[in-house]
């Protein structure tokens, strides 16, 4: 029987790809957008691997806050092999004529980089720059220089000290291992930085060396002995496997949530698949007829046309997974110059094997099922054209749910999350199911509403409820699209809106740092005036440190004991702050604050999320390393902490005498207009020029420009979808072409003009935009509510402009693509038509 199926199959396949054009171009169209994502993050995880020990700096990196390391960590250092000694601070910047601006500084050593270069313009090098004769050296960004109206050779004062601008820093290897940057960078010798007085005991200082191993020493083994060496020591080791972990878990969630939306993708062009598979079946009634008739077993008929299936789905597959494979070297030709991340393009197997299988279970599970109605169809059947019985219990229907629970299996085995993804798959299949539902019943309400209509209207509606209404067939394809634009375009909306308007209010627009106590009486008194009184809604000034719990119920903190989503507050320092009385936003949910003036043993008050990670309440004791010295607390209230926002930010507070003693630097909160904002930056710049400016403005500009570019590429990758889908309509109009050729002859033979006829489509059509486009917004709002008010915690607004722009460009587009797919039947003469059988 095999070679009778491949005698058949080669003969099926002489057609080439006729009537499976829409079916080759879901199935590409699905694979390329799967392998694109997965090849392009391939790229960059590779770009990464190959300079891991450039992005690091070195084989190991020991990062510390707030303090200097001790002599005898050093020398610990010093035994693993050659190091560099670098610290960076934020400081103001100011040029000659009085302007001002944040940067960050970076001091180096002679040793500084120990891999991969520094690249500079205006010198021969960093070291040449940072060496010259006369005033100390500097190599600045050209962001900086435009800033301040400054050139090479002007002076810009950091601190206390005067820097002549040698070179302009143009790349620095290690630059994506030190994370978020509030301002341009600036380059200078780490000796005269250290007497710039921008460094000083518990300050916003931190301070990283960098090791150089010897050849074939063990990184991994070589941190660990450091970290177990000084538990106590609150410093952070990464090794050059770790050179920029947050980046590549950013990039892997990335490539999961588009590679998500090409299996979307493919799942709304599962219809246009098994609507090219029954229509090429529906053609071929008459050949299996004759075949079943002169004693064919239905095996064998399924199998001449599973064939055939196969080998276009091989193709659809291949040409997906060519576009795929190009994608990253096109992003490379245009954005090469634009790339923050290394990327390493190439064509890697996995993310195409990957894209394969999606491919083929996809093919599998929306063919299958009309085969099995051809195997299982008697002749008698066959010769009366019906081809369309209910689907019954074979192995074509076995298999075909097999792939089904297949494509969700790979999407949750290979997903980061692996429940998100078993949620979003759930969603999705439910969003289709539902929109398939709604299609079905609104060819049923259109067979109802046609007999209170008349003309064009009649007809379209009767068009509607016939048997090949785009409405079960196209309908679910194109609102699932829609349904992922809107989540994506209320999402972005959402986070824009946060950002750009929302935080604005909500935050401070500046952020002062390094101010002295000595200094804070006399700032208070002079920003008064400018913002129109100190009231604790609009400016807090707080002492500042950074300190990290290393023990809880009096041990050691022991990794199994927290949630793997609260270990960041034990893995390393953060903020901390004294408070006296309860602010306005002390936002308690359990415990009690101590009373003003508490002089008592150390009272804290914790963050509720970390104090859930590690099953802290109230009257526990931690243990916190501050200022280079353990402290233990008592919690005392445990509260809900909403940063970002304008008050006490802060996940640790302990009461004022915990640390008495102690002069800590400040930070300052100031709530005011840009004209407001103004004055008091340059009210500092004249009285206050130590302390440092955080625009708060600007970088939640900068990070709504980012939220912009990440959503272009996310909106893009949805719109794959609605292509899809506009494909199902393309395939479900070729599929019943024959068909509307009749019909629109007989409709002119009684009389109808071509208009009247076009119009009946534009009807049909616009309803089923209207159909896919209502049901798509409703179900993507429904999808973006709880994420947007539960995941992100943001107040819910429902952006009107999707409503205004998806409705109508849907209904239109759906119209539009319908009538013109419809003009080749219009267009033919009644007399030949009506002479075909």
């Amino acid at each position: 029987m095999t070679s009778l199926s491949l005698r058949y199959a080669r003969r099926e396949l002489r057609a080439g790809a006729k009537g499976f054009r829409v079916f080759l171009a879901c199935i590409a169209l699905g694979v390329a957008a799967i392998a694109a994502a997965g090849s392009t993050a391939e790229a960059f995880r590779h770009g990464l691997a190959s300079r891991s020990r450039e992005i690091l700096g070195g084989d190991l990196s020991v990062t510390l806050r707030g303090r200097r390391f001790t002599d005898q960590e050093r020398a610990a250092f010093a035994s693993l092999g050659p190091s560099t000694d670098t610290v960076r601070v934020n400081a103001m910047a100011q040029a000659p004529g009085g302007a001002r601006r944040l940067v960050e500084v970076r001091g180096v050593d002679a040793r500084f980089p120990l891999a991969g270069a520094v690249t500079v313009s205006g010198a021969p090098s960093l070291a040449a720059a940072l060496a010259a004769p006369g005033p100390p050296g500097a190599a600045v960004e050209q962001a900086l220089l435009d800033r301040l109206g400054l050139k090479l050779g002007d002076t810009v004062m950091l601190g206390e000290v005067p820097f002549a601008i040698r070179a302009v820093l143009l790349d620095e290897p290690d630059r994506l291992a030190g994370g978020f940057e509030m301002g341009p960078r600036v380059m200078a010798s780490r000796e005269v930085l250290e007497r710039t007085g921008l460094i000083s005991p518990g300050g916003l200082f931190v301070e990283t060396i960098r090791i150089a191993l010897p050849a074939g020493a063990d990184a991994v083994a070589a941190g660990e002995a450091l970290q177990k060496g000084f538990p106590d020591s609150g410093f952070r080791v990464r090794d050059r496997n770790d050179a920029a972990a947050g980046l590549r878990e950013l990039i892997g969630r990335l490539e999961y949530f588009l590679a998500f939306i090409g299996l979307a993708a493919l799942l709304a062009g599962g219809l246009g698949v098994n609507g090219a598979v029954s229509s090429y079946l529906e053609a071929r009634k008459p050949s299996i007829a004759v075949l079943k008739a002169l004693g064919a077993e239905g095996p064998l008929v399924r199998n001449v046309f599973l064939i055939r299936i196969a080998a276009l789905t091989a193709a659809g597959i291949s040409l997906g997974l060519a576009g795929g494979a190009a994608t990253p070297f096109l992003l490379g030709a245009l954005f090469r110059d634009r790339l923050e991340v290394p990327a390493l393009f190439g064509v890697y197997p996995w993310p195409l094997i990957k894209a394969a299988v999606f491919g083929a279970l996809a093919a599998a599970a929306f063919s299958l099922a009309p085969l099995g109605r051809a195997r299982a169809t008697p002749p008698s059947s066959l010769f009366r054209r019906d081809l369309t019985g209910p689907l019954t219990l074979g192995p074509e229907s076995l298999l075909a749910g097999l792939a089904a629970l297949g494509l969700a299996g790979v999407a949750v085995a290979t997903a980061p999350t692996p429940l998100v993804a078993a949620g979003m798959v759930a969603a999705t299949a439910a969003a289709w199911g539902l929109l398939w539902l709604l299609g079905r019943g609104a060819a049923a309400l259109a067979g109802r509403l046609r007999g209170a209509t008349r003309g064009a209207l009649r007809l379209g509606l009767a068009n509607l409820a016939g048997p090949a209404s785009a409405a079960r067939t196209a309908a679910p394809s194109i609102g699932l699209g829609v349904a992922l634009l809107t989540v994506v375009l209320l999402l972005q909306a959402a986070l824009l809106a946060k950002v750009k308007e929302a935080a604005p209010d909500a935050a401070p627009a500046l952020v002062l740092t390094n101010v002295t106590p000595a200094d804070g009486p006399a700032l208070d008194a002079a920003i008064a005036p400018l913002i129109g009184g100190i009231t604790p809604d609009r400016y807090r000034r707080m002492p500042f440190a950074s300190g990290r719990i290393v023990g809880v119920r009096g041990g050691p903190i022991e990794p199994e004991q927290v949630a793997p989503e609260g270990r960041w507050a034990f893995d390393r320092d953060i903020n901390l702050t004294l408070i006296d009385s309860a602010p306005p936003d002390a936002n308690l949910v359990a415990g009690r604050w101590w009373p003003a003036g508490y002089d008592g043993p150390p009272m804290l008050m914790i963050d509720d999320d970390i104090a859930a990670a590690a099953k802290l309440r109230p009257g526990d004791a931690v243990t916190l390393s501050v200022l280079g010295r353990e402290l233990e607390a008592r919690i005392a209230g445990v509260r809900k902490v909403e940063f970002g926002r304008f008050g006490a930010s802060f996940a640790l507070i302990l009461n004022p005498s915990a640390l008495a003693g102690a002069e800590l630097t400040q930070v300052v909160l100031i709530k005011a207009s840009a004209v407001q904002a103004g004055a008091v930056q340059r009210l500092l710049a004249r009285r206050f020029p130590a302390a440092n400016v955080f625009d708060v403005r600007e970088q939640l500009e900068k990070a709504g420009e980012l939220l912009d570019q990440l959503a272009l590429a996310v909106r893009g990758a949805a719109a794959v979808v609605a292509v899809s889908g506009l494909l199902v309509l393309g395939g479900a109009v070729a599929a019943t072409a024959e068909r509307r050729t009749r019909e629109a002859a007989i409709l002119k033979v009684l009389g109808a003009a071509r208009s009247q006829a076009l119009a009946a489509t534009v009807v049909e059509y616009g309803s089923v935009g209207l159909i896919a486009a209502a049901t798509g917004v409703l179900l993507g709002t429904a999808a973006a509510w709880p994420v947007v008010r539960f995941a992100f915690d943001f107040e819910w607004r429902f952006d009107w402009s999707v409503l205004t722009v998806l409705l109508p460009a849907t209904v239109t587009l759906t119209a539009v693509a319908g009538a013109l797919a419809s003009i080749p039947a219009l267009l033919s003469r009644p007399a030949p038509v009506l002479r075909r059988e």
